[in-house]
């Protein structure tokens, strides 16, 4: 064989060899049929709290999931970004959610999924998003939105069919406002926290506990400055959280960097193995 010939078949080998990196939002590779059949599997939920108000929200069971089933699943806990607010508890789904649903995703991570919507005019977590720090912004009592999500997850937990040592967090934007808030909150709830462009605040660093942490961040973020996500990693360094916590940060990365990171077999895998530190 030719030097050139051999050149030419080592390239169609790497051609037809390559894997192909999936990156694009689901809106623009996945058809219209397929986002319906991953619709349907999250089921329309409400919530009452004590005071009687309703709140809407979806639950995914995990594929092959069946009401006598005596197994525990792990939990995530989803929370939407500002643009999915509303009542329609639709909405919520847009951005990420679905990654969850996918059939090879549930072949190797079964979960349910919770995905609460908050109302408009309303947010997870009552601070600025554009402040450049989050330095002492925290308030000591969470929002309605905010107390009604810890209250479905009280009350899946009692079913008994939830996996209490599995029960991870994740958000993005607005949701990882939420995240943040929630997990410094609440830490006993959840074995691990993932907060996507959003931010926290540093004076709460020692509430963590001993929770896994991996937060997200495009460093172009127009809409919450990557400073939020730099200064909550930088002071749960400082007050020596273990784990260390890992951040990913992607270099010209715009607000969203969520698509991307939801699409990540790595960051599924590092989240699925977390369980709930001994208390």
């Amino acid at each position: 064989m030719s030097d050139r010939l051999m050149v030419v078949f080592a390239l169609l080998t790497t051609l037809i060899t390559a894997p192909v990196a999936r990156s694009q939002p689901a809106s623009a590779e996945t058809p219209a049929e397929d986002l319906s059949v991953l619709r349907e599997k999250f089921l329309p939920r409400t919530f009452v709290d004590p005071s009687g108000e309703r709140h809407g929200y979806r639950l995914l069971m995990p594929d092959g999931y069946q009401e006598d089933d005596v197994k525990k699943y792990p939990l995530v806990v989803f929370l939407h970004g500002a643009g999915e607010r509303g009542n329609d508890n639709l909405a919520q789904l847009k951005h990420g959610a679905y990654e969850f649903a996918r059939p090879e995703r549930q072949m190797q991570y079964p979960c349910f999924l919770l995905a609460p919507q908050c109302p408009k005019e309303e947010k997870w977590v009552d601070v600025n998003w554009g402040s450049g720090s989050g330095q002492g912004t925290f308030p000591e009592t969470p929002s309605d939105s905010m107390q009604a999500t810890l209250g479905m997850i009280d009350h899946w937990t009692k079913t008994g069919r939830v996996d209490t040592d599995r029960i991870y967090l994740t958000g993005l934007s607005m949701g990882g406002y939420g995240s943040w808030f929630a997990a410094g909150y609440a830490p006993e709830r959840f074995a691990a926290v993932v907060p996507i462009c959003g931010g926290g605040d540093p004076t709460w660093a020692a509430r963590y506990g001993q929770m896994p942490i991996w937060a997200f961040h495009g460093s172009a973020d127009k809409a919450v400055p990557v400073d939020r996500s730099r200064e909550m990693i930088s002071a749960l360094k400082q007050s020596g959280h273990s784990p260390e916590p890992i951040y990913t940060e992607y270099e010209g990365g715009p607000h969203d960097v969520w698509t991307q990171t939801y699409a990540r077999d790595d960051l599924f895998r590092w989240l699925f193995s977390q369980r709930r530190a001994a208390r």
